[in-house]
């Protein structure tokens, strides 16, 4: 007879299928749905959506963890069999908090705004996308009542992709991380070098051959992924084992395709790393959204804009592009690669004004969650938030409060942990700066597996085990903590531009988590 840990393994990979398989037709919708496809598309995903939410909620599974709790007592807390018992009765307990007709209805909802967000935003027509984004934000709001008593309604959302964070802890964060960006925007925006050279005429079919040269030099195994074109770069994992990459080909825009490609590929590596006999678990997934976005910002900046890896990635462009850049040198692409530059579009902001592209998006959603603001109002309320914090003007709406697929996706909670990403991402590239003295020549060569490895061991190979709390004290020792974030910041442009630094305004004992 089964034990019940098996028997729980087993009804738990049933309910992943579901998941992968929704997943699936997620990646499909996105890369090869015909538009036509749009509203069978977003039953078949609600079906999936409810029968998954249904065998979560049952008193079997339920039954099922409490008998398998009393087999793995006494074991540690980090081994495989009690952290699967105790992270599977938190996704339980959680889940069993929503109805499930809640549950597709909002998978339904997010399916068809994201088909009306494509059509919106190719049109710079927000109100055609406003009621999809109403109807997005209504059932949002019902979610989180789900989980009240909450000291704040948008507490519940950003459980989902930061798993024991709260508004409360996430606000002062992001507020001196915003108060620390404006005075390094204001010293260093526009003074660098020129990038033209980066915009032009880039034929997407050759800018597809570079991308899958970048692809083949990481660490992601051949037969394990595969790359596609889509208007909004995103990863897809069905498996460990089946990843789904996409990029985007702007045919005036180089750095579009190159730098999508490696923050992508940072979700896939992560991905890919997690221990396969994990897959089809509670455990098979990443620690939490700004685990799985440090690194891909890692990867994207940390590494891809670096010098040693830029020495090795132009020799590439320069192969792919000889006439718009065969005359470019090491010292100019590291210039124009980090130039820092007020800008419109989030995915191609630079690594000083991302994270408040990143903020003042999660202040206009926690405003429209708690009903402050509402969905009419959002473009107004964007285009003047662009100006405060970044000086720019929005032209339409496609390049303002249509640029992202989040909110038609239904998405709400998941903008700050680009932010969080990038504060995880310093502190873990510091610490594997300091055990990997190599590093940097085996950047020059585009070598990555050493760093994966890394990766692997410090992070990758303990799936979900951990809080992201006890992660970040197990990778890098401490305590999240956006200073050294800041420090780098200041340091760098200040370097890179010989205008001096701006001491970060803030040290670690004003962080409060």
């Amino acid at each position: 007879m089964p034990s019940a840990l098996d028997e729980l393994k087993a009804r738990l990979g049933r309910i992943a299928d579901l998941d992968r398989a929704a997943a699936l037709l997620a990646w499909d919708e996105r890369t090869g749905m015909p538009p036509g496809g749009a509203q069978a598309r977003a039953e078949q995903l609600a079906t999936l959506a409810e029968l998954g939410h249904e065998l979560t909620v049952s008193d079997e599974l339920a039954e099922l963890i409490e008998r398998a709790a009393g087999e793995v007592e006494g074991l540690p807390y980090e081994s495989d069999e009690a952290s699967l018992v105790r992270v599977a009765r938190r996704d339980v307990e959680r889940a069993r908090r929503v109805p499930t007709e809640l549950s597709g209805e909002l998978a339904r909802a997010a399916s068809l705004a994201e088909n009306a967000w494509v059509r919106a935003r190719a049109e710079s027509d927000f109100a055609a996308f406003r009621p999809y984004l109403e109807r997005n934000v209504e059932l949002r709001r019902r979610y989180a009542e789900c989980f009240a008593p909450y000291e704040h309604p948008y507490d519940p959302l950003l459980d989902d992709y930061e798993p024991g964070l709260t508004t409360a802890e996430l606000e002062p964060v992001l507020a001196r991380l915003r108060d620390g960006l404006r005075p390094l925007v204001e010293r260093y925006a526009g003074a660098g070098e020129d990038d033209s050279f980066l915009r032009g005429e880039f034929p997407a079919d050759r800018q597809r051959a570079l991308v899958e040269r970048i692809l083949a030099s990481l660490p992601i195994p051949a037969d394990e992924r595969r790359l596609d074109p889509t208007p909004h770069p995103f990863l897809t994992a069905i498996a460990p084992t089946d990843l789904r990459i996409t990029t985007r080909y702007d045919e005036d825009n180089l750095s579009m395709s190159v730098w999508s490609l490696l923050h992508e590929c940072g979700h896939a590596i992560y991905e890919n790393g997690i221990p396969h006999e994990l897959s089809r678990t509670p455990l098979g997934r990443a620690v939490s959204l700004a685990f799985h976005e440090s690194q891909s910002r890692m990867l994207e900046n940390w590494v891809g804009r670096s010098r040693p890896y830029l020495a090795y990635l132009l020799p590439l462009m320069r192969e792919a592009f000889p006439e718009q850049l065969g005359d470019i040198g090491l010292d100019r692409l590291y210039r124009a690669a980090n130039r820092v530059e007020r800008s419109l579009i989030r995915v191609d902001a630079d690594e000083v004004t991302y994270n408040l592209h990143i903020i003042l998006r999660f202040e206009l959603e926690v405003a429209l969650v708690r009903g402050e603001l509402e969905v009419a109002e959002l473009p107004d309320a964007w285009n003047q938030r662009m100006w405060d914090y970044l000086g720019v003007e929005v032209p339409d709406d496609a390049s303002g409060v249509l640029q992202d697929v989040h909110w038609a996706a239904g998405a709400f909670g998941y903008f700050p942990t680009y932010a969080l990403g990038n504060v995880v991402a310093l502190q873990i590239w510091e610490r594997a700066r300091a055990d990997l003295p190599e590093l940097d020549a085996r950047l020059e060569r585009g070598d990555c597996a050493e760093l994966g490895a890394w990766q692997r061991e410090r992070l990758y190979r303990h799936g979900a085990k951990f809080t992201p709390a006890e992660t970040i004290e197990r990778v890098t020792g401490g305590p999240l903590d956006p200073a050294p974030l800041m420090r780098y910041l200041a340091g760098k442009y200040g370097e890179l531009y010989r205008l001096g630094t701006i001491p970060a305004p803030m040290n670690r004992s004003e962080v409060d988590s």
